[in-house]
């Protein structure tokens, strides 16, 4: 089971980075807060202070267009923030 699915890059998780050492991940949505700590320790090499998670659900939405009814679904997924020790931090961009 892989833990981490992806790194989440937006403005807000850029900033969080930035100023608060906060890095933001999506994972897989039965892993507890020990599991993704241990999952990102092992995988950056990096001591991790705290996780916050997040679970989304899933969303749902309606159009009325000419064609008729349209509908869409965006699937529910589970959002980690973790916060670094002091000195430590992760780089995404050094891989490209």
């Amino acid at each position: 089971m892989s833990i981490l699915i992806k790194p989440i890059i937006t403005e807000k998780a850029n900033e969080l980075s930035e100023l608060h050492n906060r890095f933001t991940f999506e994972v897989d949505k039965r892993a507890n807060k020990i599991e993704i700590k241990n999952a990102v320790e092992s995988t950056y090499g990096v001591s991790v202070s705290k996780v916050r998670t997040l679970n989304y659900p899933v969303k749902r939405n309606t159009k009325f267009t000419k064609k008729g009814v349209v509908t869409g679904k965006i699937g529910a997924y589970k959002k980690a923030i973790i916060e670094l020790a002091d000195g430590d931090s992760i780089d995404f961009y050094s891989n490209i």
